[in-house]
């Protein structure tokens, strides 16, 4: 155990950034990676849209239940209340009683049918009823492979999402996360409901701090591979990577510009850790900041003119802002005296962190305009916490009833799902871009 905590040491330069308690996670707790993820949706909201899905048409001889999917999708993002429509055989051609609907208390109903082709390919369609209003709203129709009926009905709930709340839904996009099993570390890339994992990398040496590239093509991590901690960039489509920080000491942390021309990273190779921009296909790195202190944990604004990183120069970590060329850097949190893994939502309003008190690590939610900082979760050792490309979720890691699992929530931490494995140690989640 201590061979692997001095790993993650090196990685951050202190163990300020992360508790004995977590890396003894990383080491203790085993299962298989290839479990399949469960959604556990729980909470209130004060303004959920009722919302029915009847069953497809022709689903129960499909490979996946596109109306189950819909709904948990549409559950999670917390916009939406589950009206029960059992006992509803409808499709997309039919008309439904919708007076029948408002008695249940429904606003909108979705009704479909999913279709075996003579090629093998699956014909889906759907319908959106507004019950209140008495009308259509919407339709959908896709034909495709049976490997992607699971991104068709992730595609439906976008659809379904954005006509309903006009904002746009992130159901499509994917999440990648790592996770160790016995004494093997695998990257994968998910849907956003964490099902239909693919391994990205495999390695008996830890990989961590994954970070998408804003395209959604390629993955930026830190591989132990080398026996020390090593920068790459991996090409999702062809499995291609290539080493982009490789100085000495150590190299972590990277994280993306807007643009995806660079991206931002901790380094050790002049002594300490501080913050280096270097170009996304490698090269010599310049150096952002000049502090006595550690620098790390970078993450930029949407605009791309900040940086918002760690650093313990106050005595105590904490998290500040600087120029993103460099330059003065100005304090951003104030409650509390250990403050971590800082992260800007895409639409640049929220700040969402790690705080630490009394020994219990939870997720903060800061809104950069007034500074109110408010505690969203109520579990005790949260880690890494992503944003949503609509900004409307977070993505984190944490322990729940002992065991590690991967969260969302609503930014005001009043709905939560659970996306949790049947058994091993989950962590380092990163939301990806929306797809083109």
């Amino acid at each position: 155990m201590i061979s692997v905590y001095l790993k993650f040491l090196a990685i951050w330069g202190a163990s300020w950034l992360r508790s004995v308690m977590l890396v003894a996670s990383m080491v203790c707790l085993g299962g298989s990676a290839w479990a399949q993820f469960r959604v556990e949706v729980t909470g209130v909201g004060l303004t959920q849209v009722p919302l029915a899905v009847a069953a497809f048409k022709g689903e129960d001889a499909s490979p996946q239940k596109i109306s189950a999917i819909v709904l948990a999708d549409l559950e999670r993002s917390g916009q939406f209340r589950a009206i029960d429509a059992a006992g509803t055989p409808l499709d997309e051609l039919s008309r439904p009683d919708l007076s029948q609907w408002r008695q249940r208390n429904a606003d909108a109903l979705v009704v479909g049918s999913v279709s075996r082709l003579a090629d093998g390919r699956f014909d889906v369609r759907a319908r959106l009823w507004d019950v209140v209003g008495g009308q259509m709203r919407g339709e959908f129709k896709e034909v495709l492979v049976a490997s992607d009926l699971r991104l068709s009905a992730h595609r439906l709930a976008d659809q379904i999402y954005e006509k309903l709340t006009g904002e746009k839904g992130v159901f499509a996009t994917r999440i990648s996360y790592v996770t160790k099993s016995a004494s093997r570390y695998t990257l994968w890339v998910a849907d956003s409901d964490g099902e239909g994992a693919q391994a990205a990398l495999a390695s008996p040496e830890p990989i961590i701090s994954p970070s998408w590239s804003p395209t959604g093509s390629q993955l930026a991590y830190v591989s132990f591979e080398s026996k020390k901690p090593v920068i790459y960039v991996h090409e999702l489509a062809s499995g291609k990577r290539r080493v982009v920080a490789n100085f000495k000491g150590s190299n972590s942390a990277p994280t993306w510009s807007p643009d995806g021309k660079s991206l931002v990273v901790t380094l050790s190779r002049d002594g300490g850790s501080q913050l280096f921009q270097v170009d996304a296909q490698g090269g010599e790195p310049r150096r952002l900041t000049q502090s006595n202190g550690i620098d790390t944990e970078p993450a930029f604004s949407p605009d791309g003119r900040q940086i918002y990183f760690v650093s313990d120069r106050g005595g105590s970590p904490q998290i500040y802002r600087m120029p993103a060329a460099g330059g003065n850097a100005e304090r951003v949190t104030f409650s509390g005296t250990y403050n971590i893994s800082p992260t800007v939502s895409p639409d640049g309003r929220w700040l969402a962190y790690v705080s630490r008190n009394g020994g219990q690590f939870k997720l903060h939610m800061m809104d950069l305009a007034s500074g109110q900082v408010n505690g969203i979760s109520d579990t005790v050792a949260d880690e890494k916490p992503s944003f949503a490309p609509n900004s409307k979720l977070v993505v984190y890691a944490t322990q729940v009833q002992g065991r590690e699992a991967l969260m969302t929530t609503t930014l005001d931490g009043k709905i939560k799902a659970r996306l949790a494995g049947q058994g091993g140690d989950i962590r380092e989640p990163d939301w990806g871009p929306f797809r083109n």
